[in-house]
């Protein structure tokens, strides 16, 4: 299958603490991958070095076979790839709708000269960014949501509307970082039929989750991360059933 992103002897040290060593890992295009491992393993640090949050110690990182290594983050999102965040970083005063518009790219009204020269397009592209972004709603079930401020939403709804965001971007690559953290069962479930979709949508993830219960159900392919390495790869129930990994990540 073809590989999407390629991280090549990845190291990254903070002041003498290396939170990434050697980590050569790669994603195929249309697949779901999980990363996994015990807190500080070096997994939301990996995210922040392939969207360039952070600059590699060492080590290259590919995408589409293009080296993305130490391109600022918005040329590697514009590269296509966008990434979630634990603490969610939504517009809570602006509406639903309005998250998911902001996140959309080259929209025409960004170029003054458009505004007065060219009106008429930047009205119709203007609908058709508000049609976009409306599907991108539709498909999380926000649809009926769009003209509440983002801080009114449940919990969950929130969740939801990120991945919506990530979507109105149409970057390529989803880099989700526990995107079921703190959701009931009821949201949760929700996140899984969301999640697995995506592929539907052309889209390859990458996602850090703890519960191995909703790793088992949205990954096709999982990496054990420990000390900022690879430990093991493979298929979600191999790895899982690895009773070494289990008592690093449990700690027994």
């Amino acid at each position: 299958m073809e590989r999407l992103l390629r991280v090549e002897e990845v190291s990254k040290h903070f002041a003498g603490i290396q939170a990434v060593s050697g980590l050569s890992v790669s994603l195929e295009k249309g697949r779901i991958a999980g990363l996994i491992g015990p807190n500080g393993a070096g997994k939301t640090t990996l995210f922040n070095l392939i969207t360039g949050f952070h600059a590699v110690t060492s080590g290259r990182i590919f995408y589409r076979e293009a080296d993305i290594t130490g391109l600022p983050p918005y040329r590697i999102a514009g590269r296509g790839i966008a990434r979630s965040f634990q603490d969610l970083r939504l517009y809570t005063k602006m509406t639903v709708l309005e998250n998911c518009l902001v996140a959309q790219p080259r929209q025409a009204g960004e170029k003054l000269r458009n505004v007065y020269f060219r009106p008429g397009w930047v009205r119709r592209r203007d609908r058709e960014c508000h049609q976009r972004a409306m599907e991108h709603l539709a498909y999380v079930g926000l649809q009926e949501q769009a003209d509440r401020r983002a801080e009114d939403l449940a919990y969950g709804e929130q969740k939801l509307l990120a991945i919506a965001r990530l979507l109105a971007t149409e970057a390529d690559l989803l880099l989700l970082d526990e995107p079921t953290s703190g959701l009931d069962r009821g949201s949760l479930r929700d996140m899984i039929q969301v999640i697995k979709g995506l592929v539907g949508q052309g889209k390859t993830i990458c996602v850090i989750e703890h519960n191995l219960d909703v790793v088992r159900a949205v990954s096709d392919w999982v990496v054990f991360m420990d000390q900022g390495k690879a430990l093991a790869s493979g298929e979600p129930e191999a790895v899982l059933a690895d009773r070494s990994l289990a008592e690093i990540y449990f700690g027994a």
